[in-house]
């Protein structure tokens, strides 16, 4: 009989007294007092959900596209949840299916993946985790940062969209083997994550914030869009060896000169990293939400790269593999080899000792697709030091010899701080510039 009467409801409102039904059931009272209720009858909590949008649409998922009937008012965020999405949305659902999300009454998090593919010291996936039921992990290949630029050249070229791919599938391996999945989208992220945050039922975005001025206005684009659906929106920081939070001056009063940088930051201590969680909990997407496929190298528009040069050797490019895994292999890898070295501070002898013209630990393309963390390398070398690593010069041990290489690294990772956080300033300055200046900038290329 509930049934029949929702189906009443959907055909015609139910507050327009001229159409209420005579008789749609029976009531009968039983006069004779009943007897007192025991305690055990008695609950002693009464468990009612906390997300009224998921609520209403497990009980009536046809609600949303039923014409007649009148909207109820909810917050922002159940009406988006509710209304239909636009047609041209591929992989998403329309509506949850009766009793999908078996746990959609506690928090949903969405959680983007931008310039930090990997689990490990990962600051925004850590804190949804510790905060929500269930994530929505999701990666999103922008069109604007593929294609040709103003001045002709790739946005972004065959080897580096190839190790993008890499580090995105190898992210995806390691969510799945952990329980969870990679939901991978080609669009705007302005357009694609409100849409997924609005099909999964979710109440939150975290995310990596960046620093260039391009990476910071796709932040604003994105906050703006997501907000408008009632949902919050966090980036957090985690780019660098030091928290910009635990800096001993504001951004804005950062030295401009990397030696008064280093001194200003020589007593600060990095923070500890973050484990990469053993089992990840994600927003069950059976028949709501499909994970996508990652796009291949014709698909972005770009030509395969050659894989042998023209002296009949692979190219640098092609013998790479992107990824988080092989990040941390390599990592361990040369963290061993520079323990076994003498590191003679004799740099004539290139042979038996690191230094060399030819040497590098060739870890960058991994630190800047955020497959490894910078505190996670400063940690992974500390513990293959003869002597704590500090922030300044190369000091030597009593018999002559230096733990050169894993100083020297811990030298080249203070420089990458200072590039990226004196690149933040002046992102920073720029912005307010434009906003008092009432400026806003050129439209992004499609």
């Amino acid at each position: 009989m509930a049934a029949a009467s929702d189906a009443d409801a959907g055909a015609q409102p139910r507050d327009d007294p001229s159409h209420l039904p005579f008789a749609s059931f029976s009531l009968s009272l039983n006069i004779r007092a009943p007897a007192a209720p025991t305690l055990a009858s008695v609950p002693s909590t009464i468990h009612l959900p906390t997300q009224i949008s998921t609520l209403a649409v497990c009980l009536h998922p046809s609600a949303a596209q039923s014409p007649s009937r009148r909207p109820t008012r909810l917050n922002s965020a159940t009406s988006s949840v509710i209304s239909p999405l636009p047609d041209s949305t591929p992989g998403l659902s329309r509506s949850f299916p009766s009793g999908a999300p078996a746990a959609a009454g506690r928090r949903r998090t969405l959680v983007w993946f931008r310039a930090d593919l990997r689990l490990h010291d990962h600051e925004p996936f850590h804190a949804a985790a510790g905060a929500s039921s269930s994530l929505l992990p999701v990666f999103v290949f922008d069109p604007r940062d593929f294609g040709k630029s103003p001045s002709g050249f790739d946005r972004t070229g065959p080897y580096r969209a190839n190790f993008l791919l890499d580090s995105v599938a190898d992210l995806q391996r390691s969510l799945r083997a952990r329980g969870g999945d990679l939901v991978v989208r080609v669009g705007r992220p302005e357009v694609v994550i409100p849409e997924l945050a609005r099909a999964a039922g979710a109440e939150a975005v975290y995310a990596h914030g960046e620093v260039s001025r391009d990476e910071c206005r796709a932040e604003e684009r994105v906050q703006k869009a997501v907000e408008k659906e009632g949902i919050n929106v966090k980036y957090f920081w985690g780019s660098t060896l030091y928290h910009v939070e635990d800096l001993p001056f504001r951004l804005e009063d950062m030295p401009s000169n990397y030696g008064g940088f280093r001194e200003a930051v020589k007593a600060l201590e990095v923070r500890k990293v973050l484990e990469a969680p053993e089992e990840v909990k994600c927003v069950p997407m059976k028949n709501v939400l499909e994970p996508g496929d990652i796009p291949t190298l014709a698909e972005l528009g770009l030509n395969a790269p050659p894989a042998m040069a023209q002296d009949s050797k692979p190219t640098v490019g092609s013998t790479l593999i992107g990824g988080e895994t092989e990040a941390l292999e390599r990592l361990r890898k040369f963290a061993a080899e520079c323990s076994m070295q003498p590191n003679k501070v004799d740099k004539s002898n290139t042979r038996d000792s690191i230094y060399g013209a030819n040497f590098s630990c060739k870890i960058s393309p991994w630190l800047a697709t955020g497959c490894l963390s910078p505190r996670f390398m400063y940690e992974e070398l500390k513990k293959h030091a003869t002597r704590a690593i500090p922030s300044g010069s190369t000091p030597k041990n009593d018999d002559g010899t230096s733990d050169a290489g894993t100083n020297w690294l811990m030298f080249e990772l203070l420089w990458r701080d200072f590039f990226r956080f004196i690149t933040k300033k002046y992102s920073s300055v720029q912005k307010t510039s434009e906003v008092a200046t009432g400026c806003t900038p050129a439209p992004a290329l499609a």
